[in-house]
């Protein structure tokens, strides 16, 4: 999947909410009522991202899930990135 200019990064992050640009990747931080409601949604992106074949770097701190997205064997964004971001924000 080829890299996304800095247009497309640019108007495809205006289409979504709370994500944010650093450098080659793009990254959010959720926030849940709890534990079991961020491992939850954890486990639900996790099916999406073994689907997708795209997996994110992300962390977990009690109700906090904090995602980076980036597509390592393009050296960038791509597409995808987005697509797992979207996916991430219609499951939280």
């Amino acid at each position: 999947m080829p890299r996304m200019t800095e247009e497309e990064i640019t108007a495809a992050l205006e289409e979504l909410s709370g994500w944010r640009r650093e450098g080659d990747r793009i990254a959010k931080t959720f926030r849940f009522a709890d534990f079991v409601e961020a491992f939850g949604f954890m486990s639900k992106v996790a099916l999406v991202a073994e689907r997708m074949n795209h997996h994110p770097e992300w962390k977990n701190v009690w109700n906090r899930v904090e995602v980076e997205l980036t597509t390592h064997d393009a050296g960038g964004l791509t597409r995808r990135d987005f697509e797992l971001a979207e996916a991430m924000d219609r499951l939280a």
